[in-house]
């Protein structure tokens, strides 16, 4: 399931869904909140792009369905002004092993910083992914690093 929404989630709601299908012996879930970023203005907003953001969320999904075995899987993005300690992502996902859902969910969230179109504007300045996102994501995307990841 993909939602980009403005409203809050639940995380009982959420993980609930993640189990109501048989078979689900590993839950995992992954909730990103808006840290304390800056001493003087506390705004935050995020932005997005209607449309093509629920279509690389779909897209993250399905890469990930297709290297792992998931039972189901959740993810949920916030846009608009948020304020600190706000949640902002839930990356959820059941499977029948911890192994799956662990890398699964890991998987998600890392290729969600680096490729879905979120603009993010934390007080007065728009902020870029970090050095670290982009490196975690190509660790999954390079076959040769996936493959190490998986043997661990």
């Amino acid at each position: 399931m993909i939602s980009v929404q403005t409203e809050d989630f639940q995380l009982e709601r959420e993980y609930q869904r993640l189990i109501a299908r048989d078979g689900a012996g590993a839950v995992v879930t992954f909730i990103g909140r808006v840290r304390d970023f800056a001493s003087g203005d506390k705004t935050f907003l995020l932005q997005h792009y209607p449309g093509m953001t629920e279509k690389v969320l779909e897209r993250i999904e399905q890469e990930a369905k297709a290297r792992w075995s998931i039972i189901a899987s959740t993810i949920i993005h916030r846009v608009g002004s948020l304020n600190i300690h706000d949640q902002i992502v839930f990356v959820g996902v059941s499977s029948k092993h911890r192994r799956d859902a662990f890398a699964a969910c890991e998987y998600m969230i890392d290729i969600l910083k680096t490729q879905a179109p979120f603009w993010k504007k934390e007080g007065q300045h728009w902020v870029e992914a970090k050095d670290s996102d982009q490196a975690a994501a190509d660790a999954w995307l390079n076959a040769d690093s996936w493959q190490a990841l998986e043997k661990d």
